[in-house]
């Protein structure tokens, strides 16, 4: 959990209220996200895919970079990196065909509405 939220503490505290999680072990410390962040969590029911609309989604675009079964002790930081700079830079139809990095950039800054 302490990758996941360092990189969240990257981001406005308005980007990151809440966040959706599968119910893997690996998020089984979830509660420091509350405790660290101020970020409420939430668990998707299992055998539930559609409750976990964008985890499905972003399993999918990663999937395209790292076929199922990749051996993760293979892809190096800046490989990972580059994936995520690619996946953050795509134009998506939910952001009127923006990619998440340009709304983001286009988000006004804390108390700016």
């Amino acid at each position: 959990m302490s990758g996941i939220a360092s990189r969240l503490g990257e981001l406005p505290p308005r980007a990151r209220r809440s966040i959706t999680l599968d119910r893997g072990t690996e998020f089984a410390f979830f509660s420091t996200l509350k405790r660290d962040l101020g970020i409420d969590s939430w668990f998707c029911k299992p055998q539930a895919p559609w409750q976990k609309g964008s985890v499905e989604n972003a399993n999918g675009r990663l999937r395209r970079f790292l076929p199922r079964h990749t051996d993760l002790a293979t892809v190096s930081e800046r490989q990972l990196r580059a994936i995520g700079e690619r996946i953050d830079a795509t134009p998506r139809k939910c952001f009127g065909f923006r990619s998440p990095r340009g709304v983001l950039e286009e988000w006004p800054a804390e108390g700016g509405g």
